[in-house]
């Protein structure tokens, strides 16, 4: 339904992220991908959602030669907890401190996408509740040597071992958690 709806258009996804490139696969969406190297820097009092907003639309500003039909879509996932921003870790070190933070809190998860055409620009951001148990150094440390979390906001995915160990219930959309809210980015194509 939304492929042939998107026929006429050319879309491009701008994110080397896997989830987010399955994702428009799943949705049988026809894209090419290009990728622009953006410096990830917000000014310092923006808050929450207005960080993942001013990002996604900072990932989409390289772009300036879109032609009439293309659609670019750019996004930015950040872990929020207790009023501050955690990002992807650093190393090995970083990692296990985040997760540490994590351990037994709620936090959100919150991801903006914006699709950006020729004249036109349109961002929408999505939040999820996400409520981690309690976890032991062990567990930590088994994740972050077999996982490797190190490209993932907050130092996990949803979708790996420590998402199925750790994570009592999550309040929102799942697919944010993994960097894509997919039922709204469906939406948003829709009504294009």
């Amino acid at each position: 339904m939304l492929k042939e709806k998107l026929s006429k258009y050319a879309i491009i996804l701008a994110s080397k992220s896997p989830r987010r490139q399955q994702f428009l696969k799943d949705l049988d969406i026809p894209f090419t991908i290009q990728l622009k190297e953006v410096e990830e820097i917000y000014p310092k009092e923006l808050q929450a959602t207005a960080i993942t907003d001013y990002l996604a639309d900072l990932k989409s500003k390289p772009f300036t030669d879109l032609k009439e039909n293309d659609i670019l879509i750019t996004s930015d996932t950040i872990v929020w907890l207790e009023n501050k921003a955690l990002g992807k870790p650093k190393d090995t070190k970083d990692a296990f401190r985040i997760l540490q933070e994590l351990s037994g809190k709620k936090h959100q998860v919150i991801t903006s996408v914006s699709l950006k055409g020729k004249h036109f620009q349109t961002i929408f951001n999505d939040t999820t509740n996400v409520y981690f148990k309690e976890l032991t150094v062990d567990e930590m440390n088994y994740y972050i040597e077999h996982y490797k979390p190190f490209d993932k906001a907050g130092s996990y995915g949803i979708q790996e071992w420590i998402g199925f160990i750790g994570i009592e219930r999550i309040e929102g959309s799942y697919y944010n958690v993994m960097g894509l809210p997919v039922q709204k980015l469906y939406k948003e194509l829709l009504k294009l």
